[in-house]
């Protein structure tokens, strides 16, 4: 019967193959996900940044015009 055992053998061998796949594959969408996330948290921070540099640079022109005056 040896080779019943080595059909058991490559069963469990591509049983645990496959087990390593589909973790890989769910561990991809996750990591997707995540840059997903870290791009869009970038995106609103840098948006954030423009306002504030807009702002600056409109209250030192407003500030600018009223001295000259």
């Amino acid at each position: 019967m040896p080779s019943a055992s080595r059909h058991l053998i490559r069963l469990l061998a591509l049983g645990a193959c496959a087990a390593l796949l589909a973790g890989a594959a769910s561990g991809c969408s996750t990591t997707q996900e995540k840059a997903e996330r870290q791009q869009a948290q970038s995106k609103h921070i840098l948006e954030a940044r423009a306002k504030r540099q807009q702002k600056k640079k409109q209250e030192k022109a407003n500030k600018d015009g009223n001295e000259k005056r």
